[in-house]
Protein backbone atom coordinates (compact mmCIF):
# COMPACT_ATOMS: atom_id res chain seq x y z
CA UNK A 1 0.00 0.00 0.00
CA UNK A 2 1.75 3.12 -0.79
CA UNK A 3 1.40 6.69 1.28
CA UNK A 4 -1.62 7.77 -0.84
CA UNK A 5 -3.64 5.37 0.13
CA UNK A 6 -5.12 5.99 3.22
CA UNK A 7 -8.98 5.69 2.70
CA UNK A 8 -12.44 7.48 4.77
CA UNK A 9 -12.31 5.29 7.25
CA UNK A 10 -9.01 5.83 8.81
CA UNK A 11 -9.12 9.80 7.70
CA UNK A 12 -12.08 10.40 9.69
CA UNK A 13 -10.17 7.87 12.83
CA UNK A 14 -7.70 10.59 12.42
CA UNK A 15 -9.49 14.04 12.61
CA UNK A 16 -11.80 12.43 15.62
CA UNK A 17 -8.27 11.63 17.32
CA UNK A 18 -5.53 13.96 16.39
CA UNK A 19 -7.16 17.29 17.25
CA UNK A 20 -6.87 16.02 21.22
CA UNK A 21 -3.84 14.18 21.00
CA UNK A 22 -1.80 17.29 19.25
CA UNK A 23 -3.59 19.37 22.45
CA UNK A 24 -2.76 16.91 25.49
CA UNK A 25 0.78 15.78 24.10
CA UNK A 26 4.09 17.32 22.77
CA UNK A 27 5.95 14.72 19.72
CA UNK A 28 9.27 13.54 19.72
CA UNK A 29 9.43 11.58 16.81
CA UNK A 30 12.51 10.54 14.93
CA UNK A 31 13.29 7.65 12.08
CA UNK A 32 10.61 8.83 9.93
CA UNK A 33 12.61 7.72 6.80
CA UNK A 34 13.41 4.21 8.34
CA UNK A 35 9.57 3.14 7.39
CA UNK A 36 9.00 1.97 4.13
CA UNK A 37 7.41 4.13 1.30
CA UNK A 38 6.50 0.84 -0.37
CA UNK A 39 5.67 -2.73 0.03
CA UNK A 40 4.36 -4.83 3.26
CA UNK A 41 6.17 -4.51 5.96
CA UNK A 42 5.24 -5.09 10.00
CA UNK A 43 6.48 -3.08 12.74
CA UNK A 44 6.71 -4.42 15.75
CA UNK A 45 6.27 -1.92 18.84
CA UNK A 46 6.68 -2.05 22.55
CA UNK A 47 3.59 -1.47 24.73
CA UNK A 48 3.11 0.46 28.06
CA UNK A 49 -0.45 1.89 28.07
CA UNK A 50 -3.81 1.14 27.18
CA UNK A 51 -3.22 4.60 25.25
CA UNK A 52 -0.38 3.88 23.51
CA UNK A 53 -1.83 2.75 20.28
CA UNK A 54 -3.72 5.93 19.74
CA UNK A 55 -0.68 8.05 20.26
CA UNK A 56 1.71 5.49 18.00
CA UNK A 57 -1.18 5.30 15.49
CA UNK A 58 -1.08 8.99 15.10
CA UNK A 59 2.97 8.97 14.40
CA UNK A 60 2.66 6.30 11.97
CA UNK A 61 -0.51 7.87 10.62
CA UNK A 62 1.52 10.81 9.83
CA UNK A 63 4.27 8.74 7.80
CA UNK A 64 1.78 7.83 5.05
CA UNK A 65 1.68 4.64 6.20
CA UNK A 66 -1.07 3.37 7.93
CA UNK A 67 -0.76 0.21 10.34
CA UNK A 68 -3.29 -2.49 10.53
CA UNK A 69 -3.01 -3.38 14.07
CA UNK A 70 -3.96 -6.75 15.71
CA UNK A 71 -7.06 -6.15 17.86
CA UNK A 72 -9.38 -8.23 20.37
CA UNK A 73 -12.08 -9.40 18.79
CA UNK A 74 -15.06 -7.96 20.97
CA UNK A 75 -13.96 -4.39 19.83
CA UNK A 76 -15.61 -4.64 16.15
CA UNK A 77 -18.52 -5.21 17.49
CA UNK A 78 -19.22 -2.25 19.56
CA UNK A 79 -20.89 -0.06 17.26
CA UNK A 80 -18.96 3.11 16.28
CA UNK A 81 -15.68 2.04 17.77
CA UNK A 82 -16.31 -1.47 15.88
CA UNK A 83 -17.89 0.33 12.54
CA UNK A 84 -14.03 2.31 12.96
CA UNK A 85 -12.08 -0.83 13.39
CA UNK A 86 -13.72 -2.99 10.53
CA UNK A 87 -13.25 -0.01 8.19
CA UNK A 88 -9.66 0.90 8.74
CA UNK A 89 -9.15 -2.63 8.45
CA UNK A 90 -8.03 -3.41 12.01
CA UNK A 91 -7.23 -7.47 12.10
CA UNK A 92 -9.21 -9.15 15.22
CA UNK A 93 -7.66 -11.65 17.30
CA UNK A 94 -10.05 -14.45 18.38
CA UNK A 95 -8.05 -15.41 21.64
CA UNK A 96 -8.40 -19.06 23.28
CA UNK A 97 -10.70 -20.25 20.12
CA UNK A 98 -10.52 -22.53 17.31
CA UNK A 99 -10.07 -19.16 14.74
CA UNK A 100 -6.57 -18.15 16.73
CA UNK A 101 -4.85 -18.45 13.50
CA UNK A 102 -7.28 -16.45 11.67
CA UNK A 103 -5.39 -13.38 12.54
CA UNK A 104 -2.16 -14.05 11.43
CA UNK A 105 -3.50 -15.64 8.28
CA UNK A 106 -5.10 -12.33 7.86
CA UNK A 107 -2.03 -10.63 8.53
CA UNK A 108 -0.11 -12.68 6.24
CA UNK A 109 -2.54 -11.53 3.47
CA UNK A 110 -2.05 -7.90 4.55
CA UNK A 111 1.42 -7.70 4.02
CA UNK A 112 1.34 -9.67 0.55
CA UNK A 113 -1.23 -6.98 -0.37
CA UNK A 114 1.80 -4.69 0.42
CA UNK A 115 0.22 -2.95 3.45
CA UNK A 116 1.67 -2.57 6.87
CA UNK A 117 0.65 -4.59 10.04
CA UNK A 118 1.84 -3.18 13.36
CA UNK A 119 2.31 -5.98 15.94
CA UNK A 120 2.67 -5.65 19.84
CA UNK A 121 4.52 -8.52 20.42
CA UNK A 122 4.00 -8.95 23.67
CA UNK A 123 0.44 -9.51 23.43
CA UNK A 124 -0.30 -7.15 26.16
CA UNK A 125 0.99 -4.38 28.60
CA UNK A 126 4.35 -5.12 29.54
CA UNK A 127 4.51 -6.25 33.65
CA UNK A 128 7.67 -5.30 33.53
CA UNK A 129 7.94 -3.24 37.15
CA UNK A 130 9.48 -0.48 35.00
CA UNK A 131 7.70 -0.79 31.98
CA UNK A 132 10.96 -2.47 29.87
CA UNK A 133 9.69 -5.06 27.05
CA UNK A 134 9.36 -8.37 28.76
CA UNK A 135 9.10 -11.84 26.95
CA UNK A 136 7.12 -11.79 23.72
CA UNK A 137 4.92 -14.29 21.79
CA UNK A 138 5.79 -15.17 18.35
CA UNK A 139 3.24 -14.31 16.09
CA UNK A 140 5.49 -11.43 15.01
CA UNK A 141 8.20 -13.41 14.02
CA UNK A 142 5.71 -15.91 12.32
CA UNK A 143 4.04 -13.79 10.21
CA UNK A 144 8.03 -11.90 8.89
CA UNK A 145 9.54 -15.79 8.11
CA UNK A 146 6.21 -16.48 6.61
CA UNK A 147 6.25 -13.27 4.04
CA UNK A 148 10.03 -13.07 4.32
CA UNK A 149 8.91 -9.26 5.10
CA UNK A 150 10.75 -6.23 6.93
CA UNK A 151 10.65 -6.25 10.43
CA UNK A 152 10.78 -2.36 11.20
CA UNK A 153 11.70 -2.25 15.27
CA UNK A 154 9.84 0.61 16.99
CA UNK A 155 9.91 2.40 21.15
CA UNK A 156 7.82 4.41 22.24
CA UNK A 157 8.00 6.41 25.49
CA UNK A 158 5.34 9.03 26.92
CA UNK A 159 1.82 7.68 26.89
CA UNK A 160 2.39 5.86 30.11
CA UNK A 161 3.01 9.08 31.46
CA UNK A 162 -0.07 10.03 30.86
CA UNK A 163 -1.73 6.92 31.65
CA UNK A 164 0.23 3.81 33.67
CA UNK A 165 -0.41 0.39 33.05
CA UNK A 166 -3.69 -0.30 34.77
CA UNK A 167 -4.42 3.20 36.20
CA UNK A 168 -7.90 4.57 36.16
CA UNK A 169 -7.42 7.82 35.62
CA UNK A 170 -5.01 9.63 32.99
CA UNK A 171 -2.45 12.76 34.06
CA UNK A 172 -2.97 15.39 31.68
CA UNK A 173 -1.28 17.77 33.32
CA UNK A 174 1.48 18.68 33.01
CA UNK A 175 1.52 18.25 29.19
CA UNK A 176 3.58 14.67 28.21
CA UNK A 177 5.96 13.94 25.42
CA UNK A 178 5.31 11.28 23.41
CA UNK A 179 8.71 9.85 22.16
CA UNK A 180 9.21 7.41 19.21
CA UNK A 181 12.43 6.04 18.22
CA UNK A 182 12.13 3.81 14.60
CA UNK A 183 15.66 1.87 14.17
CA UNK A 184 16.57 0.08 11.14
CA UNK A 185 14.73 -3.36 9.66
CA UNK A 186 15.58 -6.30 11.51
CA UNK A 187 17.80 -8.66 9.50
CA UNK A 188 16.00 -12.23 9.90
CA UNK A 189 17.31 -13.56 6.94
CA UNK A 190 19.29 -16.60 8.57
CA UNK A 191 15.89 -18.05 9.65
CA UNK A 192 14.62 -17.78 6.08
CA UNK A 193 15.97 -21.47 5.05
CA UNK A 194 14.86 -22.60 8.51
CA UNK A 195 12.01 -25.40 9.51
CA UNK A 196 10.05 -22.96 11.38
CA UNK A 197 9.93 -24.69 14.45
CA UNK A 198 8.82 -23.12 17.54
CA UNK A 199 12.69 -22.29 18.74
CA UNK A 200 13.34 -21.13 15.25
CA UNK A 201 10.58 -18.54 16.37
CA UNK A 202 11.79 -17.93 19.83
CA UNK A 203 15.14 -16.96 18.86
CA UNK A 204 13.58 -15.04 15.70
CA UNK A 205 11.44 -12.91 18.55
CA UNK A 206 13.96 -12.73 20.76
CA UNK A 207 16.08 -10.52 18.21
CA UNK A 208 13.35 -8.12 17.20
CA UNK A 209 12.47 -7.58 20.77
CA UNK A 210 16.53 -6.96 21.92
CA UNK A 211 15.83 -4.68 18.62
CA UNK A 212 12.75 -2.92 20.02
CA UNK A 213 14.72 -2.97 23.94
CA UNK A 214 17.83 -1.20 22.13
CA UNK A 215 15.81 1.60 20.90
CA UNK A 216 13.89 2.37 24.40
CA UNK A 217 17.76 1.73 25.89
CA UNK A 218 18.70 4.92 23.94
CA UNK A 219 15.52 6.57 24.02
CA UNK A 220 15.01 6.45 28.28
CA UNK A 221 19.16 7.20 28.51
CA UNK A 222 18.98 4.07 31.10
CA UNK A 223 19.91 0.31 31.11
CA UNK A 224 17.73 -2.60 30.62
CA UNK A 225 17.24 -5.53 32.23
CA UNK A 226 19.51 -7.88 31.27
CA UNK A 227 16.90 -10.18 31.17
CA UNK A 228 13.73 -9.61 29.82
CA UNK A 229 10.93 -10.22 32.40
CA UNK A 230 8.59 -13.17 32.03
CA UNK A 231 5.59 -13.13 33.48
CA UNK A 232 4.57 -16.47 32.65
CA UNK A 233 7.50 -17.76 34.88
CA UNK A 234 6.88 -15.11 37.49
CA UNK A 235 3.41 -15.93 37.46
CA UNK A 236 4.21 -19.63 37.69
CA UNK A 237 6.88 -19.18 40.04
CA UNK A 238 4.29 -17.37 42.63
CA UNK A 239 1.65 -20.67 41.70
CA UNK A 240 4.51 -22.40 43.13
CA UNK A 241 5.25 -21.16 45.93
CA UNK A 242 1.85 -20.91 47.17
CA UNK A 243 1.17 -25.05 46.51
CA UNK A 244 4.73 -25.04 48.41
CA UNK A 245 3.39 -22.94 51.37
CA UNK A 246 -0.09 -25.03 51.83
CA UNK A 247 1.57 -28.07 51.95
CA UNK A 248 3.07 -27.21 54.69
Amino acid sequence: MSRRRIGFWYRLAAAIAKPPLIVLSKRDWQGWERIPAEGGFITAVNHNSHLDPLFYGHFQYNTGRVPRFLAKDGLFTKGFVGAVMRGTGQIPVYRESTDALRAFRAAIDAVERGECVAFYPEGTLTRDPDLWPMTAKTGAARVALQTKCPVVPVAQWGANDVLPPYAKKPALLPRKTHHVRVGEAVDLSRFYDREMTPDVLREATEVIMAAITELLVELRGEPAPLVPYDHRKVRADKRRKAAEEGSM
